[in-house]
């Protein structure tokens, strides 16, 4: 793949969210490689966006969805400080497909809530968002984008030459919002042929200041404090990893662990445990003759459990394992054309026992073919790719409640998608994507039957349901003069048929009952940043603009659709001299009274964040001195696009003013 600078990578990002890393001016960038791109482009038809180093720094929260949140076209699911998925234009759950290094991982955070993504930023060297055509080498699932979580445990590249080396880094952090107390270290070494990878993290949380005093049963804890009941918590885990490097590629391997202990938020006595083992292998074949240049394979395991304990009591147990296959081939020129073609299978296996367990035992196995090709031209290129599954979901019921029922559904989802990137004259683009995709139905979605007490809700799967079918459109122009910049984009989706959770007036178990239906729906939206340099020479200064809009319609009843984020624009001043670099930002959100009959909405408000930074040299290592200060202004807010602002109301505001300091060593 070629290698390209974050410049090029914002230029690429032409259509849905235009999406930036933060770069403070001051820095060099080393050449980052966009993954989820299949022929490394340097211009991308469809779009990318990464965040790592001092960026992702900057971002870092405790939950991927928190990290990404505030992105043009990127919220989040907000199930307090510890369990969040990113939504991506509107759409969450099983429309977002997360990564880990490009590879399928088995956890159960899209089943629920309040069910954590398995990674930690700490353990994180890189995140890549993705979208459009290159998408749909990631399945049905990627309908609203991909999230690739990249932590190198495996390296793609030989670190050192033949005499070899080790290199490192170290982060450690403290806050005061959450009595943080964070720390990560890792690791490489090797030469010319073989590398070796060890990273290690440990974070531990108290209960989130926020602005209000709320109430608290729990045990131990005040009465009434101006903190989120019941959102400590203690993530922790590490990994070992290697790769034998020769003339034509690599093969590597990796093992790596996850633990973590949370509050739920929404019930001040309910912490979860959750562990999650994945070991993986991966491999790649470069400079071959014939038909195919390059072939690369990927496989992996994962093990996942957690325990919901009430108090001390173990209660609902929640387990899922999958294994996932993954060959990508570059072909030789096809005449104009350059492309990839490959195979995914996954195998997952499900299992909840318990009071909570609204879920039947099940096995989900799928295989997919998928090509992806792109057509040079004069004025720029053209795009296009197809993918073509076999899905089959089956419910085993389950040995200790009889409302299970056993039953299996097959599928056979295909999607297509075609781009095209127009460059109409020096500095502007002009992209477009249109894309017509099926998502075969989720094991909850066809067989659920149970109490789901994150969702206050009874919910009832359909067995009948059929694969979920969209169109989706987006269209962007981009500009792009020196350190000037500027990206604005629109879309839309159609849902023939989307799988929507729908109140059917019954109460069961003392909680509403949600039937699981298919409806029509409409996603459409705007998404728009830029940034202009304000002052250039010893002194930098630079003005980051951004802003979004999603509207998502129930067409088959003129409903809003619910958990939509309301309109947002931000602003943010960066500065730098020398080692010295600072940053002052505001987001304003705007209140969402567009919601579904019987909802509450949320109203406006503007969160403040600062961030100073000092580089610096010490011997072989160099060294970021940073403090960030998150919510400037304490002003206390809701998400609303948190099921928690419905299901608990008043109960889970954003986090309050919180400063954070840190040093993040690399040698």
């Amino acid at each position: 793949m070629k290698k390209f600078s974050l410049a090029l990578v914002s230029l690429g990002s032409l259509s849905g969210a235009t999406v930036f890393a933060q770069t403070p001016p001051e820095a060099t960038l080393a050449p980052v490689t966009i993954t989820g791109n299949p022929l490394g482009a340097t211009d991308l038809i469809a779009p990318a966006a990464q965040y790592s180093g001092a960026d992702l720094l900057f971002r870092a929260k405790s939950t991927l969805g928190e990290t990404l949140d505030g992105t043009p076209g990127i919220s989040s699911t907000y199930f307090g400080p510890n369990a969040s998925r990113p939504i991506i234009r509107g759409l969450d759950g099983d429309r977002i497909r997360i990564l880990n290094n490009g590879g399928a991982t088995a956890d159960a955070s899209s089943l629920s809530y309040d069910h954590a993504v398995t990674a930690d930023p700490l353990s994180i060297e890189r995140i890549e968002v993705l979208r459009g055509p290159g998408a749909l080498q990631y399945g049905g699932s990627a309908v609203g984008g991909v999230v690739n979580v990249i932590d190198n445990r495996i390296p793609r590249e030989a670190l050192f030459d033949a005499k070899g080396g080790v290199t490192g880094k170290v982060d450690l952090g403290l806050a005061s919002g959450n009595a943080e107390q964070g720390g990560g270290l890792l690791l490489e070494g090797g030469n010319d042929r073989y590398a070796l990878h060890a990273d290690v993290f440990n974070r531990t949380t108290g209960d989130v200041s926020v602005p209000l005093a709320l109430a608290c049963s729990k045990p131990g804890a005040p009465t009434l404090a101006n903190k989120i009941c019941n959102s400590a918590s203690d993530t922790r885990g590490g990994a070992v990893g290697g790769s034998v490097f020769f003339s034509q590629g690599y093969v590597g391997a990796s093992v790596s662990k996850f633990l973590s202990d949370y509050g739920t938020v929404a019930e001040d006595e309910v912490t979860i445990g959750m562990k999650s083992d994945r070991y993986a292998l991966e491999g790649e074949l470069r400079g071959l003759g014939g038909l195919f240049q390059s072939v690369k394979g990927q496989l992996g395991r994962s093990v996942y459990e957690h325990t919901e304990y009430e108090g001390a009591t173990a209660g609902t147990v929640f387990k899922n394992s999958g294994n996932d296959l993954r060959l990508e081939a570059r072909h030789a020129r096809l005449g104009p054309l350059d492309g990839v073609v490959g195979l995914q299978a996954d195998t997952s296996r499900f299992s909840a026992d318990g009071e909570e367990a609204f879920a039947p035992y099940s096995q989900t196995r799928q295989t997919a073919l998928f090509a992806y090709e792109e057509l040079g031209t004069g004025w720029g290129r053209l795009s296009a790719g197809a993918r073509i599954e076999s899905v089959t979901v089956e419910s085993f019921g389950n040995p200790l409640m009889a409302r299970f029922a056993p039953g299996s559904r097959s599928f056979a989802p295909a999607s297509y998608a075609l781009g095209a990137l127009w460059n109409i004259a020096p500095g502007w683009q002009l992209s477009s994507n249109l894309a017509y995709t099926q998502r075969a139905p989720k094991d909850y979605e066809l067989f659920a039957d149970g109490p789901h007490l994150a969702t206050h809700s009874y919910e009832v799967g359909n067995a009948s349901l059929v694969p979920e079918q969209s169109t989706n459109l987006d269209l962007g122009v981009n500009w792009k003069h020196g350190a000037h910049r500027f990206g604005v984009s629109a879309f839309v989706n159609q849902f023939n048929n989307y799988i929507a959770q729908e109140a059917t007036g019954a109460i069961r178990d003392a909680l509403p009952e949600y039937a699981y239906t298919q409806v029509q729906a409409r996603f459409r939206g705007l998404e728009a940043s830029g940034s202009a340099r304000l002052l250039d020479g010893a002194q930098t200064v630079d003005l980051e603009l951004r802003g979004d809009l999603v509207r998502a319609v129930n067409t088959s009843t003129s409903q809003p659709l619910p958990r939509i984020a309301p309109a947002r624009v931000g602003a943010t001043l960066l500065w730098a001299q020398g080692p010295w670099n600072a940053r002052l930002g505001a987001s304003h959100v705007a209140a969402q009274t567009d919601v579904p009959i019987g909802q509450l909405g949320t109203g406006a408000y503007t969160l403040w964040n600062a961030w100073f930074g000092y580089r610096v040299k010490a011997g072989a290592a160099n060294l970021l001195w940073f403090a960030r200060i998150d919510n400037l202004s304490d002003v206390l807010a809701y998400s609303a696009t948190s099921i928690l602002t419905q299901t608990a109301a008043g109960k889970a505001p954003l986090p309050g003013l919180s400063l954070k300091v840190g040093l993040q060593a690399s040698f």
